[in-house]
């Protein structure tokens, strides 16, 4: 019982609290607006999944690089490269879908290498970097497909909008995949490397971190995780559309701020998941919000444009209490981070100070 309260107390403290809490909120409203009944079924989970397991993706992704002190907001047209990629490296070259889909998540990885090289190797401000790459994946994108076009196999897109044991979503696997990975690299060298970096490049390389190295790392594991994203949007819309998923890279920022992670050192990937929950699930109760009252109200009508602003004003307001939550939190973090740099200087001048006084 202890043991249970302690770790409850520190995850209270953690940056992904306020996230949890927004995405508890947004679930129990989602599930009284539509209804217990008709929200806890298999399809309904199921189709959350299919239609969103690709934006949590590329959260997570986004996630990683700012624990490691940057960002791509290009992520978003990088799904639909991968998409436009996987469509016509099997129509023209007549290649098997599952070898399409590894060349898609190559042609992700080095989009993310390219954005690399330019915020970390050329010293661009990220936001720019990564907003300028948007512009020219958009236009490489057109070039390999002017219009949307191709099919995916029916085999292919029904086993991913199908469930196991007939309850869990296929779909889903792909979530489940990503964490594994993330699991097993957070207990890697990497894993540590990224907090050190994404808090104090400079304190971290005089402690004999690569900042530059562990941002490349950073960048390929987004790149993958965009990649896997980029499929499962594939599968999804069954077909090609070099246009689609660019508001990812804005809204992946932002919900990772909404899961209360921070820009540098500060965070986890658990942060990007409640976050993109909570986008997920506020812009799926707004939905039946209102047409809960064009059933209650005769006449009444709303067009999509009220929709996105109600949903707007409810995620700035959820910006602002992560923010403000995790102020005081993050001060702690830097302070923390700050002495353990210093711990070993510290002990070698005690030693020398001991020494002299035995002297």
């Amino acid at each position: 019982m202890t043991k249970i309260k302690s770790t409850l107390q520190r995850f209270r403290r953690s940056p992904a609290f306020a996230g949890f809490i927004l995405f508890v909120v947004a679930f129990i409203l989602n599930a009284a607006l539509q209804g217990p009944s008709a929200f806890f079924t298999v399809r309904t989970f199921n189709t959350l999944f299919a239609k969103n397991v690709p934006f949590i993706l590329v959260t997570i992704g986004q996630a990683l690089l700012l624990m490691s002190g940057t960002m791509d907001i290009s992520c978003g047209v990088q799904v639909a490269l991968v998409n436009v990629v996987v469509i016509m490296s099997g129509q023209r070259m007549g290649l098997p879908f599952l070898v399409c889909c590894l060349l898609g998540i190559v042609a992700a990885m080095l989009a993310s290498v390219v954005c690399w090289v330019c915020c970390s190797i050329f010293r661009l401000p990220a936001l720019l970097a990564s907003y300028a790459l948007t512009f020219a994946i958009k236009g490489i994108n057109v070039m390999i497909m002017d219009v949307p076009q191709g099919k995916v196999e029916k085999v292919f897109y029904k086993a991913y909008d199908s469930q196991i044991f007939g309850f869990i979503p296929v779909s889903a696997l792909a979530l489940v995949l990503v964490l594994l990975i993330w699991l097993y690299v957070k207990r890697t060298k990497f894993g540590s490397h990224i907090y050190a970096v994404g808090a104090n490049p400079r304190n971290a390389f005089a402690a004999g971190i690569s900042p530059s190295g562990v941002q490349l790392k950073a960048f390929l594991l987004k790149g993958l995780f965009t990649g896997i994203a980029g499929v499962c949007i594939t599968l999804m819309i069954a077909s090609g559309n070099p246009l689609q998923a660019e508001d990812y890279g804005i809204r992946s920022l932002s919900a990772c701020i909404l899961g209360g992670l921070g820009f540098g050192g500060w965070g986890s990937v658990a942060c990007g998941v409640f976050g993109a929950g909570f986008y997920v699930l506020i812009q799926n109760s707004v939905y039946y919000f209102f047409s809960l009252l064009v059933k209650l109200i005769p006449g009444f009508a709303v067009s999509s444009y009220w929709q996105n602003f109600v949903t707007d004003i409810i995620i700035f307001l959820g910006l602002l209490m992560t923010i403000v939550t995790a102020k005081g939190q993050r001060e702690a973090l830097k302070q923390g981070i700050v002495r353990q740099f210093k711990r070993e200087p510290y002990k070698a001048e005690a030693k020398e100070g001991n020494g002299g006084e035995g002297k």
